[in-house]
């Protein structure tokens, strides 16, 4: 198991930059509330394909627990019955943690992939914790990252079930997002202390301080783009899907703060590139760090002055935090003196 860890560590991270992808599909949709419930979706493991399997029925078969649509509402069977030709209260609760009860078969089976995609890497993060024991020995803090990073998961999937009981709150999207950024550090950490123990880089003391400055603006700018997209969220269920043009109309102070942000991202990344360059310090993962810088400004501007074409919103949210990522993983590099 020794010898397949850092296999183990690479699928860790592979897995949660797809939950990430997920989650912004799901937001590039307006999928977030398709399961009204958490960790089922209406009463189901496997969610319904239809909106005739929610919909009270005289003379039909409900088990208890299941979640169903009548007169706009949620109801939940309290117990395994069979319904009569009227419709019996008695029978059921009814669901009070939000008051959202549509059906859209798409945004149902888009939550719940996203949600499957969570559930496999929870699995991915238990064989991550079992080989991480075998390092107790002879390095406690690969266990212990380990450990942080599983336990924070767990944590990252109470506060999804938090997000969909307060209906989308915006704070919980944001923390929800941050924590997630902590957790891929986690592992990053976990990555260079098993794979770069024999690697050194050149040191420079600007690159570096200038470095730890690129990776807290980027926490702040992912942080500031959820509220931003919250905003988009609340624009479109008011004008509608169709008229997505509406969407930046007045929009709030969090939009410009994020989009002239963008500004001082794009120098403090760029003066590294150019240190990097001229000081001749060899830092490979700071090309790549540009052209995420690049993706993310042009898919930001296509958001907003082409009425935000499809897949730009994913691609924007996960090239933030691939950003993130490489910025974190370069600071290890660049702390260690060789």
């Amino acid at each position: 198991m020794k010898n397949r860890f850092s296999l183990i560590v690479n699928i860790a991270i592979i897995s949660l930059y797809l939950i990430f992808l997920a989650g912004a599909f799901v937001r590039m949709t307006g999928s977030g509330m398709g399961c009204p419930d958490w960790p089922k979706c209406f009463g189901y493991y496997i969610p319904p394909t239809s909106e005739d399997a929610i919909t009270w029925k005289p003379n039909t078969v409900y088990h208890k627990g299941l979640i169903i649509i009548k007169d706009e509402a949620l109801f939940v069977a309290e117990k395994d019955i069979k319904t009569a030709n009227e419709f019996n209260p008695k029978n059921w609760n009814a669901y009070t943690k939000h008051d959202y009860a549509v059906f859209n078969k798409f945004h149902t089976w888009t939550e719940y992939i996203n949600r499957l995609v969570s559930v496999l890497a929870g699995f991915v993060f238990l064989f991550l914790i079992y080989a991480s024991t075998k390092f107790w020995r002879e390095n406690k803090s690969i266990t212990l990252l380990s450990f942080g990073a599983f336990f924070l998961m767990l944590f990252e999937a109470w506060l999804g079930k938090t997000v969909v009981d307060t209906n989308l709150t915006p704070t919980i999207i944001t923390i929800h997002m941050v924590v997630g950024l902590i957790i891929i550090g986690l592992l990053l950490r976990l990555k260079f202390i098993i794979s770069e123990k024999r690697n050194f880089y050149k040191f420079d003391s600007l690159f570096n301080k200038l470095l730890i400055i690129s990776v807290i603006f980027s926490v702040i700018q992912v942080a500031m783009g959820t509220q931003v997209r919250q905003f988009i969220d609340e624009q479109v269920k008011l004008y509608g899907f169709e008229n997505k043009n509406y969407s930046l109309m007045n929009p709030s102070f969090k939009f410009y703060f994020h989009r002239s942000f963008t500004i001082a991202i794009v120098l403090v990344n760029f003066s590294m590139f150019y240190l990097n360059q001229t000081r001749k310090l060899g830092y490979k993962l700071m090309n790549w760090i540009v052209f995420l810088i690049f993706l993310e400004s042009i898919t930001g501007i296509l958001m907003y002055y082409a009425e935000i074409p499809i897949g730009t919103q994913a691609v924007h949210l996960l090239s933030g935090a691939l950003l993130f990522g490489l910025q974190f993983y370069l600071w290890q590099q660049s702390r260690k003196v060789g």
